[in-house]
């Protein structure tokens, strides 16, 4: 097995980032290395810390050199960092000393490599958010057409009342639709350049380091946190804590539908599955498995990740050596979820014949808690509650449906009614359809 699924050309297809993928690759790392490299020099040479024909000559190097990530892994190696392999590289590759001496003026190894990774996480997101919205239509439009389509709900596993299914998916979409909502100022507030230099006072940069960082954000169309952030990895942990409760809400669809199409319960349809290699009648649960599992994943690196933000004094290589570990696969983590999520809730359909069968099921106890509120309006509820469960007691004793049990003690009572889902639903179908609203809005905004 490859050391990670999602650039394995076995399972590379099974947990799939898409184009995140390609952002946490090497390729990609060098590049946006580069172009912060240029953004630096750009600032730089407009604020006259250096020439501005060297800063023009770098510049243009950073569009025309393309440096192989294959040469940087020695020095990496040597220096635990590759910026000064690429530094080095970039400048032998430029072929105009005069000009390279001034690539990577006052800067420190950390300033290029947070700063380029601000640039990818900036993409990963734009990617996740198109996913996410996909996702929060598609179940939108479950929401609206099924509003009043009643089903069990569950808790503990077990029959316990009526809802409907386009309650479950609107409980589905909401934290999605939340999250989309806390993007904008994420992005304001984390998306953010780092230019300090060696021990964060930006010393080398002397009195003109904040003109310098504020015109090199500017540059990146990254923020300017006007201040120094080496070992303040809020942003990162920002970042990341969104990006894994995106995560887990698409789990969270994934644990729920391996549930609802499991031997026995069969509710929904999942629109396609994956096929046994030994049992020709079974059609697995794959992409909602996938789902579950990236979800468990996110939890465990998350909290290795929040370890590391704890780095010692100015500057801690073992901690930022375990952020560049576990921060990738959180990001690739999220962007499998959010594609493969967003291709299940595309498909997914109710199969409305398990869903009346399954509210048949039990002798009827689903409508327990309906029945002990009706008694409350003729008797004391502490009453009430004593009287259903002792008539749920003879119902499973005897294998008699509650209804019948009801109609037998209480004749005057209404028991097609009460025993009737579509009359017990509750708030589910208002809810189902003010999400439908709000999902329906994002084709607005």
């Amino acid at each position: 097995m490859a050391g990670s699924v999602f650039d394995s050309q076995v399972y590379g297809e099974l947990f799939s980032g898409g184009e995140a993928s390609r952002l946490f690759s090497d390729s990609a790392e060098v590049r946006a290395m580069l172009l912060v490299e240029g953004a630096l020099a750009k600032a730089q040479g407009e604020a006259g810390v250096i020439p501005q024909e060297s800063a023009a000559a770098i510049g243009r190097a950073v569009v025309e050199i393309a440096v192989d990530p294959g040469v940087l892994k020695w020095p990496t190696g040597q220096n635990g960092v590759p910026v000064p392999g690429l530094v080095a590289a970039f400048r032998e590759e430029m072929k105009a000393p005069e000009h390279a001496q001034y690539v990577h003026w006052g800067a420190t190894s950390q300033d290029i490599m947070d700063s380029a990774l601000m640039l990818r996480l900036r993409q990963a997101l734009t990617q996740v958010e198109t996913d996410v919205k996909a996702t929060v239509q598609s179940l939108g439009k479950l929401a609206k057409s099924h509003a009043n389509l009643p089903m069990a709900a569950r808790t503990y596993g077990q029959h316990a009342t009526p809802t409907s299914f386009g309650a479950v998916a609107a409980a589905w979409g909401v934290p999605l639709l939340n999250l989309l909502g806390e993007l904008p100022a994420l992005r304001r507030s984390c998306l953010v350049v780092s230019l300090s230099g060696a021990a964060g006072t930006s010393s080398a940069l002397g009195p003109k380091a904040a003109e310098v960082r504020a015109a090199m954000a500017k540059g990146l169309a990254l923020q300017d946190p006007g201040r120094s952030w080496h070992t303040d990895r809020t942003p990162v942990l920002r970042i990341a804590d969104w990006l894994l409760r995106v995560n887990l809400a698409f789990g969270k669809i994934g644990a729920d539908c391996t549930a609802l199409v499991q031997s026995g319960i069969q509710e929904i349809s999942l629109g396609g599955g994956g096929a046994s290699s030994t049992m020709p009648q079974k059609q697995n649960p794959v992409a909602p498995s996938v789902l579950t599992a990236l979800a468990r994943q996110g939890s465990g690196l998350f909290t290795v990740l929040q370890s590391a933000a704890l780095q010692q004094h100015q500057r801690d290589g073992a901690a930022w050596f375990t952020e560049w570990m576990c921060l990738p696969q959180v990001v690739l983590g999220a962007a499998c979820a959010a594609r493969t999520g967003s291709a299940l809730c595309s498909g997914l359909a109710p199969n409305t014949g398990a869903m009346a069968e399954g509210l048949t099921q039990g002798l009827g106890l689903i409508h327990a808690e309906a029945l002990t509120f009706t008694l409350a309006g003729q008797m004391p509820r502490p009453e009430a509650q004593a009287a259903v469960k002792d008539l749920c007691k003879e119902a499973q004793s005897t294998c008699t449906p509650l209804k019948a049990l009801v109609e037998r003690d209480y004749p005057a009572m209404d028991a097609s009614a009460l025993f009737d889902p579509a009359q017990q639903l509750g708030n589910a179908p208002l809810e189902a359809l003010e999400f439908s609203k709000m999902a329906d809005g994002l084709n607005k905004s």
